[in-house]
């Protein structure tokens, strides 16, 4: 039980989790949901119908990457808030709520945590400072090449762990919806990946975002509204027969043992905390509005909407607890408190299928899959600009590529990484991928974070200390989530792990941060003082939009 408990809290981080473990063995057997196919046929024919509309406006790299920067905060803040609002939202912590009480809405404040950062301290100078990408801002004043090339390649690894993570999880459910064979699903998800971003770009990529934001939001607030209503819509009523039913008692209602010790919780709230604000295709989204305003007002709008979700999902994790836990129809054998038929992370789905029927059960089961399918296609988006715009016209053409050639190097890397993802989805198909997408985190929070942030605010950063802190973080990222029990015993089945941890941002981050400053500290190089002259031209465009000699002219 304990077991199936850490791989319950640890899927609270990957989409993929959704449908992994007993889920797998257990979803085949169930029959076919016809509601549900008819409205993931209807969401794919009007995904690519946008598609196509968002192809005949693609015509530059800023269409391509940033939808010419023609979002508005509003929309863009929907868009933000549907990256973020996955098949883990929806699945992994409705199922925490139901599992755990209290303690699975203390992790969503974790999850939650970073947008203050991204507000107050991010989204004006990613906006007046960045073009395509993150390492547009990190490498302003500092030696392109090297720079870009080291944020190049911590946002692809991020971009790889996250996408087999939804790789996984939407073959899975392909799986559940269809009866199909697993890989067969996966070239399915695949193919309609590479159609969105090849040929949509972000103008697809978002709009397919914000529908499929508005669907969850809708979806779920149904599902909310006809639970509470068995309840008289009173909160005092739901919670006392919630504590009356469930095994833990009153305890549900306050902090436990989320996680199996003080360390680990923390290292985990710090990676999820400022991992948000390091996750490449969040960072590329404020690049998409038309300024530091709109920007501004992108979080805040998607910071509402998120917090809205999440208590939407606090009031389905505890309705599930009575509708769905009391109910033989959703446990295998009829037998209450036994093994819940599709897995543990299912209890949203029977939850749906309780209070709506097949129709709603099939309406929550298409939006499930269009979460993962908008991430996936955002993830393939960022990881494309980090091929084309930073390693290729940057760092090997030097700034010399054309526009067009650069835009055939981004749609090519596009169906390349669709033709990764699909490969690394079968190789990891029978294997607990959670440690993947807290590796994600780790690294976000470890590489790209820490040069990020310094790079806007301390003078003192130098081409040299970035480089070493970024490649720093990374390294140390990998190798602690390596040498963990997630790995190093469970995946590679050895018999004690090397590192005491599974999250690694307590150690790899500060760690990050201590190189960067002590490197860049040492450095008194001719290249380093040039880079230190040039910090304030980069704090004046950062707060203004316009460099140095521009402000004065405005």
């Amino acid at each position: 039980m304990l077991a199936r408990l850490n791989v319950l809290l640890l899927g609270l981080l990957a989409p993929a989790l959704s449908f992994a473990g007993d889920a797998i063995s257990a979803t085949e057997k169930q029959p076919l949901n016809l509601h549900a196919i008819g409205m993931f046929v209807v969401f794919v024919g009007m995904t690519l119908g946008i598609t196509k509309w968002a192809a005949g406006r693609t015509k530059s790299a800023a269409d391509f990457y940033t939808a010419g920067g023609g979002i508005t905060g509003f929309q863009n803040g929907l868009a933000i808030a549907g990256d973020y609002m996955s098949a883990a939202t929806l699945l992994g912590l409705t199922a925490m709520v139901y599992a755990k009480g209290v303690d699975g809405y203390i992790y969503m404040i974790a999850f939650f945590a970073g947008w203050p950062i991204i507000l107050f301290l991010m989204a004006e100078r990613l906006r007046n400072l960045g073009k395509f990408t993150f390492a547009d801002i990190t490498s302003y004043r500092l030696n392109q090449s090297k720079v870009r090339t080291m944020a190049a390649v911590s946002s692809l690894t991020v971009v790889c762990f996250y996408l087999v993570a939804q790789m996984v999880g939407a073959g899975q459910l392909i799986k559940l919806l269809f009866g199909l064979d697993y890989t067969i699903a996966l070239f399915v998800v695949g193919a309609l990946m590479m159609v969105y971003v090849t040929f949509g770009g972000m103008v697809a990529t978002t709009w397919v975002q914000i529908i499929k934001a508005c669907m969850l939001l809708a979806g779920g607030t149904l599902v909310m509204i006809l639970a509470m209503s068995q309840f008289g819509f009173s909160f005092e009523t739901l919670m006392d027969k919630a504590i009356s039913v469930h095994s833990l008692g009153e305890k549900i209602l306050f902090p436990g043992s989320l996680l199996p010790d003080p360390v680990t919780a923390l290292s985990l709230g710090l990676g999820l905390m400022f991992g948000t604000a390091g996750l490449p295709h969040i960072l590329m989204r404020f690049f998409t509005v038309t300024n530091a305003k709109e920007a501004r007002k992108s979080v805040l709008y998607a910071s509402g909407f998120v917090a809205y979700f999440f208590n939407v999902i606090l009031l389905m994790g505890f309705a599930a607890i009575i509708i769905v836990g009391q109910n033989p129809e959703f446990f295998e054998g009829g037998n209450i408190g036994g093994k819940i038929i599709g897995g543990g992370n299912m209890v949203a789905m029977h939850l749906a299928k309780a209070v709506g029927g097949n129709l709603l059960l099939g309406f929550l089961s298409a939006v499930a899959f269009a979460t993962i399918l908008a991430v996936v296609s955002g993830l393939a988006l960022a990881g494309a600009a980090s091929i084309s715009h930073d390693i290729y016209a940057r760092v090997l053409r030097k700034g010399k590529a054309t526009e067009t050639e650069e835009l055939r190097v981004s749609k090519l890397s596009s169906i390349g990484l669709g033709i990764v993802a699909i490969i690394l989805g079968i190789a990891f198909e029978k294997m607990n991928v959670a440690f993947m997408v807290a590796l994600a985190f780790g690294i976000a929070a470890s590489a790209n974070f820490p040069v990020l942030i310094l790079s806007m605010y301390w003078k003192g950063l130098t081409t040299r200390g970035a480089v070493v802190g970024g490649y720093s973080g990374l390294v140390a990222a990998v190798l602690f989530v390596l040498l963990s029990k997630s790995v190093w015993v469970t995946v590679l089945g050895n018999a004690q792990a090397l590192f005491p941890y599974d999250q690694p941002a307590l150690f790899s981050m500060p760690l990050a941060f201590l190189v960067t400053i002590i490197i860049s500290k040492l450095d008194n190089s001719a290249e380093a003082q040039a880079e230190r002259a040039q910090f304030d031209d980069q704090y004046v465009r950062a707060q203004t939009g316009f460099g140095a000699a521009e402000a004065s002219a405005h």
